[in-house]
């Protein structure tokens, strides 16, 4: 089975980065205990403060379908974080190695 990556990439609403900032913490760690997930990682952007990355890899495309059911998904990431956001791009790839 191919595993999954994504790459979310969030810009956040000026006056409300440490509002999401806050929130990421929780959503990385129930993500990294989901058992389809094999790694999920935030990074800040180094030329603007508003934008930051989420790296997310999963043992297939099920367990990402999975992941956006999950009450940390649908409350933390759809219902806290991006009402925070002014853009919001994800992009997919499966992994061949």
């Amino acid at each position: 089975m191919t595993e999954l990556q994504v790459i979310a990439h969030h810009t956040m609403t000026t006056g409300r980065e440490q509002e999401v900032l806050a929130l990421l913490p929780k959503l990385l760690e129930a993500s990294r205990a989901e058992p389809g997930n094999v790694s999920f990682v935030a990074y800040r952007q180094l030329d603007d403060d508003r934008g930051y990355v989420l790296l997310e890899r999963y043992t297939s495309r099920e367990a990402f379908a999975a992941h956006r059911k999950t009450t940390h998904f649908t409350e933390l990431v759809l219902g806290e974080i991006v009402p925070r956001l002014d853009g919001r791009t994800i992009e997919t790839f499966d992994v061949s190695e």
